[in-house]
């Protein structure tokens, strides 16, 4: 399994071959893309922010869960934080399992907890200027 909270591109080709082996017949890559418009608004960039210790330990803790719950030979995650522009790769989840729907499943499962529980904060910025902080990705105060 790996894990990286990143502020260079992500590799997703390495991904796939950290996780693929002659035993699978499925790898599965997942790659969330930096979108041009949010809510029928014009983004132009955005912004990660994380606590990256605990936003590690939160990715490597669903990775195995999910890991323990499907029929999977192995994971690996990589989330960038940092300044982004429109077509940036953000995240990217590889799996590899002997079949398909474990490794679908399981790359599902890990995309939504990391949305739900790992601390990563994105700050979108809009053609007009503005800038906001995206619904259920807003830092705690302090």
């Amino acid at each position: 399994m790996f894990v990286t909270i990143t502020h260079e591109p992500i590799d997703t080709s390495g991904l796939v071959r950290r996780v693929r082996s002659d035993a699978d017949g499925a790898v599965i890559l997942f790659t969330g893309v930096v979108r041009n418009h949010h809510d029928g608004r014009q983004v132009v960039a955005l912004r990660y922010e994380a606590y990256e210790a605990m936003a590690s330990d939160k990715l490597r803790a669903i990775c195995a869960s999910v890991a323990g719950a499907y029929e999977v030979t192995d994971l690996a995650v990589a989330h960038r934080i940092g300044e982004l522009t429109i077509g940036d790769v953000s995240v990217a989840i590889a799996v590899s399992a002997p079949h398909r729907d474990a490794a679908y499943k399981a790359s599902r499962e890990v995309i939504e907890r990391l949305k739900r529980e790992v601390p990563i904060w994105k700050l979108e910025r809009y053609a007009d200027g503005e800038e906001a902080w995206v619904k259920g990705c807003i830092p705690e105060p302090g």
